[in-house]
């Protein structure tokens, strides 16, 4: 039997709760599915910050290296630790350390799911960068504490991260409806976001079977409000793509029914799932955190270890659990509830 070593990160707050729900589903997909998963609980955390004064271990990344994926809770608690700390210190070294240059975050409504918006036929996939642009980290500070200080965050972006992540929406794209939607502001920023435009534009000769539109990222904002169902698959820079998924979230009734997945695509190094959602400090340890977004991304692993029909699986108890009500309205039933019943559906 084939057995998967899995990371689990739950990290902070409702982290745990989610994971937890995650793996119960995952566990119990994997008994009747031919394979197995093996986990391994880390706990690094703005808890383990306070207590060690660093998000994870020295060796964390090579620790890491040794599993087939990573199963992330959520990180951050601001109150206990920065939002900058945390996330320099735990997230971006993980994702830029194993090159997974390639966010995926699905946005479409689950059946029983009441969104925001009129249309409700829409299934957009975002495909953010990952680690370059806007969240590279290069830049500084001086003079602090000065009339005179200064701040500088340089983007930095790469022939070769842009056209990787460009030709990786160009492939879903191709295996999905067959349009890609490129968002830049190149109106304003000219040099990276014409750097951005002119690589699309270059690749897209390459791929005559998928139509290309460039959109800049306000009114690509305000398409995916008006006419979400006009776009499949739309791939944008880290900091774009960070905000556009947020409101895709939104659209598909919330942040608690927003997967992600932050892949490796030569597979190289393990890949790391997590929902989109972040730690939510105020509903720590209630027990009502939807944990649907999690179970989700944890679909989304199995997919990329190549377990398709287990994937498949826990998508269609999701859907059955969703389409029964339970689940589909946020802070309606508790996080043991809405799992109990995707483990019913399973069976």
């Amino acid at each position: 039997m084939k057995t998967y070593k899995i990371a689990l990160l739950p990290g902070d707050g409702i982290g745990h709760d989610v994971t937890e729900a995650a793996w119960t589903v995952l566990e119990k997909t994997a008994g009747s599915s031919g394979f197995s998963l093996e986990a391994t609980r880390l706990p690094w955390s703005c808890d383990y910050y306070l207590e060690n004064g660093r998000m994870m271990p020295a060796d964390g990344i090579e620790t890491l290296r040794s599993f087939d994926a990573i199963l992330l809770g959520a990180v951050g608690w601001p109150r206990k630790v920065p939002d900058s700390v945390s996330l320099h210190g735990l997230l971006l070294p993980i994702r830029k350390a194993f090159v997974q240059y390639a966010n995926i975050r699905p946005h479409r409504l689950l059946p029983g799911v009441q969104g925001p918006l009129r249309s409700d036929g829409f299934d957009i996939l975002c495909i953010r960068e990952n680690t370059e642009g806007e969240y590279s980290g290069a830049g500084g500070r001086v003079h602090q504490g000065t009339d005179n200080e200064v701040a500088i965050e340089t983007a930095i972006f790469t022939r070769k991260g842009v056209e990787r992540i460009l030709r990786f929406g160009f492939e879903q794209a191709r295996r999905r409806r067959g349009k890609l939607a490129s968002v830049t502001k190149s109106n304003a920023q000219k040099y990276s976001m014409v750097f951005w435009d002119e690589i699309t534009h270059g690749l897209a000769a390459e791929y005559p079977d998928v139509e290309v539109t460039s959109y800049h990222i306000d009114a690509m904002a305000a398409r995916m409000v008006m006419a979400p169902e006009s776009l499949d698959v739309v791939v944008a820079s880290n900091l774009f793509g960070d905000i556009l998924t947020d409101l895709g979230a939104a659209i598909q009734g919330g942040l608690g029914f927003a997967a992600s997945a932050n892949i490796n695509p030569d597979r190289s190094a393990p890949s790391m799932f997590e929902p989109v959602h972040g730690s939510a400090p105020d509903i720590a340890h209630l027990g009502i955190a939807n944990p649907i977004a999690a179970i989700w991304s944890g679909a989304m692993m199995l997919e990329q270890l190549g377990e398709t029909a287990a994937a498949g699986k826990v998508m269609a108890a999701i859907e059955a659990t969703t389409a029964r009500g339970i689940g589909a309205i946020p802070g309606k039933d508790r996080t043991d509830a809405i799992t109990a019943s995707v483990l019913s559906a399973l069976d």
